[in-house]
C-alpha cells in the first residue's frame, strides 16, 4: 500500500511537472508568435513608408530617358547626380534657385513655429486656468477656424495683405500661416494644461512664488512635450504650405520650396529627375525634425489632447 501510494504521488508529481512545462512552452510560443507578428507588421509598414523615398531617390539619379523605361528599374544603368547639381545652379535655364527657396522656407517655417508657440502658450494657459466672460464661446470660435478649408480664407487674406502692403513679404506670409497653426496649437496646449493639477501651482504660490513665477518654474517645464508637439505641427504645416505661398508672393526671390518645386513642370518639358531631387530636399528636413522629437509629439497627443 505504501509503495502504491508513493508511486501514485510520483505519477501525480510528474504529471503536474509535465503540465507546468507544457504551459511554460505554450506561453513562450505565444510570446514568440506575438513578437514575430508585431515585428513583421512593423517591417511591412516601414517598407510601405520608405517606398516613396526610395523611389524618389532612384528616379533622381536616372537620366531623363531612363526615367520613362518600362518596366522601371530600381537601379539605373547610368547613375547620374546631374539633377542635384541643377538644383543649386543659379544660372539654370528655369531660374530655380533652390538654395534661396530653402532659405525662404526655413525663415518662414521657423518664424511661424516660434510665433505659434509664443502666442499659444499664454492663450492656452488663460483658457485652462482663468474664468472670464465669453470664455467658452471664444474658445470654440477659435476651433471653428479648423472647420473650413484654407481656400475659403484665400481671397480675404489676399485683400487684407494688399491693403496692409504685406504682399511679397515674409511677415505677411507668416501671419497667413498663423491662421491655421494657432487654433490647433491653442487647443493642444489647453488640453495639456488641463491635465496638470492646479494644486501644484497653489503649492508653489504658498512657497512664495507669484502666479507668473509658478507658471515659469512649475507649469512650463511640465508642458515641454506639448510645446514641442506644437512646434512640430507649426513647422511642418508652414514648411509644406503651397496655396498661401503661391498667392501672397509673386517675387521669385521670395518663393518657398513647394512653390519653387512646381516650376520643374512646364508645358513644354518635365524634368522628373530634378523634380524627385527637390522632393527629397523638401522631405528630408521635415522627416528628420519629426524623428528627433517624435516621442514628445506622441506623448502630447496621448496626454494633452484627451481633456478639452
Amino acid at each position: 500500500m505504501v509503495a502504491t501510494k508513493i508511486q501514485g504521488t510520483r505519477r501525480e508529481a510528474g504529471h503536474d511537472e509535465l503540465v507546468a512545462r507544457t504551459r511554460q512552452r505554450r506561453k513562450i510560443e505565444t510570446i514568440l508568435i506575438d513578437k514575430v507578428l508585431a515585428y513583421g507588421f512593423l517591417i511591412v509598414m516601414s517598407i510601405f513608408a520608405l517606398f516613396p523615398f526610395a523611389w524618389m531617390f532612384s528616379t533622381s539619379i536616372k537620366t531623363p530617358q531612363e526615367a520613362f523605361v518600362i518596366p522601371p528599374r530600381w537601379i539605373p544603368h547610368h547613375i547620374t547626380f546631374s539633377a542635384y547639381r541643377v538644383l543649386w545652379d543659379v544660372h539654370a535655364a528655369n531660374n530655380n534657385n533652390i538654395a534661396r527657396y530653402f532659405l525662404n522656407s526655413t525663415i518662414v517655417a521657423i518664424a511661424t513655429m516660434l510665433l505659434s508657440v509664443l502666442i499659444a502658450v499664454p492663450a492656452a494657459y488663460a483658457f485652462a486656468r482663468f474664468v472670464f466672460p465669453g470664455k467658452v464661446p471664444f474658445f470654440y470660435l477659435i476651433l471653428g477656424r479648423n472647420m473650413f478649408p484654407l481656400v475659403v480664407f484665400l481671397v480675404p487674406l489676399f485683400q487684407l495683405m494688399a491693403a496692409l502692403q504685406l504682399q511679397n513679404n515674409y511677415f505677411g506670409l507668416v501671419l497667413a500661416y498663423l491662421t491655421f497653426s494657432l487654433p490647433l496649437a491653442i487647443w493642444l496646449l489647453k488640453g495639456f494644461f488641463d491635465n496638470i493639477p492646479v494644486e501644484l501651482e497653489k503649492a508653489a504660490r504658498i512657497d512664495g512664488c507669484t502666479r507668473f513665477g509658478a507658471f515659469i518654474r512649475v507649469i512650463l517645464p511640465l508642458t515641454i512635450p506639448g510645446i514641442v508637439a506644437t512646434a512640430i505641427y507649426s513647422f511642418i504645416g508652414a514648411w509644406n504650405e503651397y496655396i498661401f505661398a503661391t498667392t501672397l508672393t509673386s517675387d521669385p526671390k521670395l518663393r518657398t520650396l513647394p512653390v519653387g518645386q512646381a516650376f520643374f513642370l512646364t508645358e513644354n518639358s518635365s524634368n522628373w529627375a530634378a523634380l524627385m531631387a527637390v522632393s527629397l530636399v523638401i522631405s528630408i528636413p521635415v522627416v528628420a525634425f519629426f524623428l528627433l522629437l517624435q516621442r514628445y509629439f506622441i506623448r502630447a497627443l496621448t496626454e494633452g489632447a484627451v481633456k478639452g
